[in-house]
């Protein structure tokens, strides 16, 4: 097993994945980042576990989309509506409650 470090948000991460992907996790864990800093760019610093939230939320979105034939339709609608920012940060404010009561 590989271990790979990778940056996120301006903070490292040591991975591990299997002998051989250390290029992909690298590739995906750029992407991801992209993400967090878009996030970030929106809502401020709200803490890097909100911040990977949201950004999980917007990837999640991103291949529903894809799987439903719509490629590109949740980034067109992210960009041109108003308050999807504050929508994922009140969906994150709700999951961190009920992580805290766990």
């Amino acid at each position: 097993m590989a271990t790979v470090t990778v940056e996120i948000n301006g903070r490292p991460y040591a991975v591990g994945c299997a002998d051989g992907q250390e290029e992909r996790v690298r590739i995906l864990a750029k992407q991801f980042d992209g993400h967090v800093r878009q996030v970030a760019g929106e809502v401020g610093h709200v803490g890097d576990i909100r911040l990977f939230l949201m950004a999980g939320l917007m990837l999640a979105d991103e291949l529903h989309e894809v799987r439903l034939g719509n490629p590109g339709a949740s980034a067109v609608a992210a960009a041109s509506s108003d308050g999807v920012a504050e929508a994922l940060n009140a969906v994150a404010a709700r999951l961190e409650k009920i992580a805290q009561g766990l």
